[in-house]
């Protein structure tokens, strides 16, 4: 069962009962600059803005991202204060033991948990996506054949999904379990423990076809790692940051209660209409084991046609055509 807000987080989040959420999965809008509405235009656009990369490779036009790389220092700091804002305003919320799973970029990764500490949390491991990307990698702009052997930033293989645990109350980890059903992290088998990097290809035409969030994350990756946010499997996951909806797709796949808000009216009629459909894939596949097939394929096979698909593919648009008036429900 899952229910979707439209709402600003913040606002949200000081409306609810304490102790009603058991964990968060999210990938927040980090760039705060490339998701103010300005850009967000720009991008549904296609064009402007710094929602860009250099525009072909091997010919093919590639999809945007967000360079991170533009934020000036002070917007680092607001960065950082934004998260601490989040972290507090969230807290109350949860109940004690309570993991907050938060996706990372490698050089903002360091302020994202700095705040967080700031904000009361206990700084965990992070969980590793690996996975094939064209972030990075790239030679001197507009010097490319004058240094063809430099790359200004290594080629992006992974992306980091971090950690943080709220304090658990009582005196041991199984104690907190027994009362609040919370405190750890829940195994993929009695035998396999949750490791800390997770092979992940990227997000399938089909799941692609169904939601045009230029952040979708594939429904493999997020199963796996939404199921083991609820150590005993009970509880409600919330996504404060819900964009695309893959996260609520991904709790609903497994069998857990899920709570989204999404402050952007777009990408919450998007998301709306894409969850169940995302929900629906894959329905042998609740997240227990690290490989998926089923139609998906599996991560070595997936890993070899990457280039050739991502080079095949032509251009996503970035623009969300809905007519459908979407309120805050549930399923």
């Amino acid at each position: 069962m899952y229910r979707i807000y439209h709402a600003d987080c913040f606002e949200w989040l000081r409306e609810r009962a304490p102790h009603s959420l058991h964990a968060v999965c999210t990938d927040p809008p980090y760039g705060l600059l490339e998701f103010t509405g300005r850009e967000i235009s720009k991008l549904r656009a296609g064009r402007g803005g710094v929602w860009r990369l250099p525009p072909t490779i091997g010919g093919s036009q590639r999809d945007p991202l967000p360079r991170f790389t533009v934020l000036t220092n002070a917007q680092k700091q607001e960065l950082r204060k934004f998260f601490r804002e989040w972290g507090k305003t969230l807290r109350p919320a949860l109940v004690p033991g309570a993991h907050v799973c938060v996706a990372g970029h490698p050089i903002l990764q360091h302020l994202v948990q700095h705040a967080m500490a700031e904000a009361g949390y206990e700084v965990r491991a992070a969980i590793v996506r690996l996975y094939f990307s064209f972030r990075g990698g790239d030679r001197p702009k507009n010097a490319e054949r004058e240094f063809p052997e430099v790359c200004v930033t290594p080629k992006g293989a992974y992306e980091p999904w971090m950690l943080f645990r709220k304090p658990i109350q009582e005196r041991t980890v199984a104690e907190n379990l027994r009362k609040w059903k919370t405190g750890g992290l829940r195994r993929l088998s009695v035998d396999k423990p949750l490791p800390d990097s997770i092979p992940s290809g990227r997000t399938p035409d089909r799941e692609e076809a169904i939601s045009n969030h230029p952040c979708l994350k594939p429904q493999h990756f997020m199963r796996i790692l939404v199921r083991s946010l609820l150590p005993i499997g009970e509880g409600v996951v919330l996504d404060p940051f819900m964009g695309s909806g893959s996260t609520i797709a991904a709790a609903e796949g497994v069998g857990y209660d899920a709570v989204g808000v999404e402050v952007d009216e777009e990408y919450f009629k998007l998301a709306g209409l894409s969850i169940p459909r995302l929900a629906a894939l894959y329905p042998d596949f609740a997240g227990e084991d690290l490989e998926m097939n089923g139609g998906y394929g599996s991560i070595e096979k997936e890993n070899e046609q990457q280039l050739a698909m991502l080079l095949a593919e032509k251009p996503i648009a970035y623009l969300v055509k809905s007519s459908t008036k979407i309120k805050p429900r549930r399923a």
